[in-house]
């Protein structure tokens, strides 16, 4: 089990979100887009280190073009939180009060014909008022225009998200001397939370505690069911350390496991070796996850693996790249994402395992080291 660092990362600077700004307008440049329109969400978080302490109907807008500097339009009255944030030094930042026109300030800032790439999150209030105020102006999707975006760490954040996997694995170690039998998964779920907040992170985005039947259910997350001897019980959880994310799966048993649940939990141990022996440079995303399937249909369990084998990992607990058929995106170096193939019974049992891995210069590297084999609860 890894040991959790001691050390609180250094922050990053405003130095570093200008690299970042001065970055994501040259690739916006490069898809032939006018510039970056990004809102409240994750995008904003990387870019500037600012996260409104309120997302409202009011338009807080980042404006990047690879011809200007950045622009920052805030609320006035949200404008000193703004000028908190760690990247405030490296934007120009004006505002705008309530009972003024904020798509005309906005309007300001753009190209009259100008095609920009926009945030997943911003909210349609937002870009039809954009619209209105700029008719020939056209818009796409960050996720489409630029899914690299925030894909390629620097060793900073991989140095995060390596923290906030050895926390979740310590998380992990004391949940396995907790009592199941008995209780509810929700009072599962709740020290599941407990412990990631005692291992230093500051949200917690989900905790599933599938028990039984429940675990065939991929998206199933905690309820009232009590938990008997004799379940298989997924163990899936996640959040936010240090502005990173943590994201792990193991599959226990509450007392010994049958022959048949033991050869299921290998299969999908043996496919998520195969899927992170497989990383490195130059493979494919499609190719990760069709390694794994692979090994799940010629065990005789293929339309049992019913999701993708993974997602990247960031200032989000999901994000680009997406491990599934169809993504051509080649790993590189600083490339983040979780391996999890799993395999679901109906009305019986589920079996997922998770680790997040990074792609480093040769091979990939694991991020969570807890054992793979199916542990024995009580």
């Amino acid at each position: 089990m890894s040991d959790i660092p001691a050390a609180t990362p250094p922050a990053f600077t405003a130095q570093d979100y200008a690299a970042r700004m001065s970055r994501a307008a040259r690739d916006a440049a490069g898809a032939g887009l006018a510039g970056l329109l990004v809102t409240p969400g994750p995008d904003l978080v990387w870019l500037t280190g600012y996260r409104p302490t309120a997302i409202t109907e009011r338009l807080t807008l980042l404006v990047l073009t690879p011809d200007s500097e950045p622009h920052l339009l805030v609320p006035a009255l949200e404008r000193p939180d703004a000028e908190a944030a760690p990247g405030a030094g490296a934007v120009r930042m004006t505002d705008w009060r309530d009972g003024q026109d904020p798509y005309a300030a906005a309007a300001g800032l753009l190209r009259p014909s100008g095609r920009y790439g926009v945030s997943d999150s911003a909210w349609a209030l937002h870009l039809l008022g954009l619209l209105e105020a700029l008719p020939r102006t056209a818009y796409q999707a960050l996720t489409t225009a630029l899914p690299m975006l925030r894909a390629v760490k620097d060793e900073h954040e991989v140095a995060r998200l390596a923290a906030a996997g050895a926390a979740a694995d310590a998380a992990y170690g004391e949940i396995l001397r907790v009592r199941f039998a008995g209780r509810r998964e929700t009072d599962v779920a709740a020290d599941l939370a407990r412990l990631l907040r005692e291992h230093g992170h500051s949200q917690v985005d989900f905790t599933v505690v599938g028990s039984g039947p429940n675990g065939a259910n991929p998206h199933h997350e905690a309820g009232e069911r009590v938990i008997e001897d004799g379940d298989t019980v997924v163990l899936d959880f996640g959040g936010l350390k240090d502005g990173y994310g943590s994201d792990t799966t193991r599959t226990v048993h509450v007392g010994e496991p049958t022959a048949e649940e033991l050869k299921v939990h290998d299969i999908v141990r043996e496919a998520q070796q195969a899927a992170f022996e497989a990383v490195r440079p130059g493979v494919a995303c499609q190719d990760i996850d069709r390694v794994a399937r692979e090994v799940i249909t010629d065990a005789g369990y293929g339309e049992h693996f019913i999701h993708r084998t993974g997602h990247g990992i960031g200032v989000t607990t999901h994000e680009p790249p997406y491990m599934v058929e169809g993504e051509l995106q080649q790993l590189v170096p600083g490339m983040c994402f979780s391996i999890e193939p799993g395999i679901y019974l109906p009305g019986r049992f589920g079996v997922r395992i998770e680790d997040i891995v990074t792609c480093a210069e040769s091979a990939g590297r694991r991020l969570n080291n807890t054992p793979h084999e199916m542990a024995v609860v009580a």
